[in-house]
């Protein structure tokens, strides 16, 4: 990748404090359970920023968070940004191999990772003791302040970076969104913070909103139930479609009169699960659609259009040929000039959908590539495939979504299904992982001696 001769974008410092962080030191912004007030954070942060220039960062480098949800990670984030940084997102299950391939292609100054933790796996947020980790005494790969990962770093992944400027125009975007939670509210957040609905939805918003941003104690029906009863101000539950279930599932010991509305981002909701979830709790079930390239997309926060949606604030969204492209007035992709993914100001999702001429609505339909969603987090089925070839053992493979994430592989010598979960596992996040692996003699093929990707025709040579 080139690398920048400045690094203007990773950015002027005072956005952090200017945005994120001004307002009154007793106001209380997370509840880990216990609270936390701006004026801590500030102190936090700016500890924060000492331990990261000792180890190394300067301004227009680079610090890569290999952080769970944690205080931890929040603080380094802003320490990052407020230094003049790129913050390079890692999600805290990526395996070892999939991490040092994105710190060899991004090559961060510093590296911020966990050093001892504590609480079980369903914990929402962690308590985090993080080490800073010299890396490489180079400035960062471009000029955005954050950079994510698409769908990991195996195989063809996108680098996605965002300057400041455009994460600030996000943050006040969600100001003009009617149905979000309001100043003095709280936020029930769900979602990773390494990801965009999490990280701008949830933690940017509420820091600059004056959201109480409150983690459930652990990931259950109950917990998030408990973490609404907490405190008299109203709450909205910020998750994906997955959390949805979790609720819909879970009767309320009384009356919730604090549950304002939940939001899901993700893929779509099933109609069933979203009925059975206002069935059972009686308040607006409202979506959100967006990408990690742009952030917010559109909503419908009140559910009075499912499945359609109002584009955004300032967002444009038009339809060509089946597909839907976004406003997007610069590439957000790093060392990547594809004009099928990015031209002339204009995003191409590869979901498909429609624009009603009349409302403006937009309906997706769905994707027209191979990504799909697991639990909210987006998954390239190609990476998959490309992890999955490349073992040993392995002559071919194919991935395929059948309800679910699954291989069919044409093995080259002895190999059996044990061998094959445990290599994918040292190289794969377990949510990119196939959950249903076929080993077949002879792997389908065209006349042409291309791989056959018809799911029946898969699922017949398996049987």
């Amino acid at each position: 990748m080139d690398r920048p001769t400045e690094n203007p974008a990773a950015g002027t410092s005072e956005w952090v404090d200017d945005v994120l962080l001004a307002g009154p030191a007793n106001d209380i912004c997370l509840r880990l359970p216990e609270a936390v007030e701006r004026g801590t954070l500030r102190r936090l942060v700016g500890d924060a920023q000492t331990r990261l220039a000792a180890a190394g960062l300067r301004p227009g480098g680079a610090a890569a968070l290999r952080l769970p949800p944690s205080l931890a990670y929040v603080v380094n984030l802003l320490a990052t940004w407020r230094t003049g940084a790129q913050a390079v997102l890692l999600d805290h299950r990526l395996t070892d191999h999939e991490v040092d391939r994105a710190l060899e292609r991004l090559t961060p100054q510093v590296v911020v990772a966990p050093v001892r933790g504590g609480g079980g796996a369903l914990r929402v947020f962690v308590d985090v003791t993080e080490g800073v980790t010299p890396y490489a005494d180079r400035p960062a790969v471009s000029g955005h302040a954050v950079i994510q990962l698409s769908s990991g770093s195996t195989g063809p992944s996108k680098v996605i970076g965002r300057t400041a400027d455009d994460l600030v125009a996000e943050v006040h975007r969600y100001t003009r969104i009617d149905g979000v939670a309001l100043p003095g509210e709280r936020i029930i957040l769900l979602p990773s913070m390494v990801h965009v609905l999490g990280l701008v939805g949830g933690l940017l918003y509420g820091l600059h909103a004056g959201v109480e941003l409150v983690p459930p104690e652990r990931l259950s029906g109950d917990a998030v139930l408990a973490a609404i009863a907490a405190d008299d101000s109203p709450a909205t539950v910020l998750g994906v479609p997955f959390h949805i279930g979790l609720l819909a599932s879970t009767r309320p010991a009384g009356p919730l009169p604090q549950f304002k509305r939940m939001t899901t981002g993700g893929e779509l909701v099933p109609a069933a699960v979203a009925r059975a979830f206002t069935d059972r709790h009686g308040v607006p079930l409202g979506n959100m659609y967006g990408m990690t390239e742009v952030g917010v997309i559109g909503t419908d926060l009140y559910g009075r259009h499912r499945p359609s949606i109002a584009p955004a604030p300032g967002i444009e969204v038009r339809e060509v040929d089946g597909e839907l492209q976004v406003s997007c007035p610069a590439s957000p992709y790093v060392g990547l000039s594809d004009p099928t993914r990015w031209a002339d100001g204009w995003l191409h999702t590869r979901d498909a959908g429609t624009v009603d001429p009349d409302t403006g609505l937009v309906t997706v339909r769905g994707r027209l590539d191979s990504q799909v969603s697991v639990g909210g987090l987006k998954v390239d089925l190609t990476e998959v495939e490309t992890a999955v070839a490349g073992l040993p053992g392995v002559a071919a493979a194919v991935v395929v979504w059948d309800n679910g994430i699954t291989a069919y592989v044409q093995p080259d010598g002895p190999l059996s299904e044990e061998v094959l979960d445990k290599l994918l596992a040292e190289r794969l996040a377990g949510y990119k992982r196939p959950r249903t692996l076929h080993l077949l003699d002879q792997l389908p093929r065209t006349t042409t001696g291309k791989l056959v990707r018809s799911v029946d025709a898969l699922r017949a040579a398996a049987t």
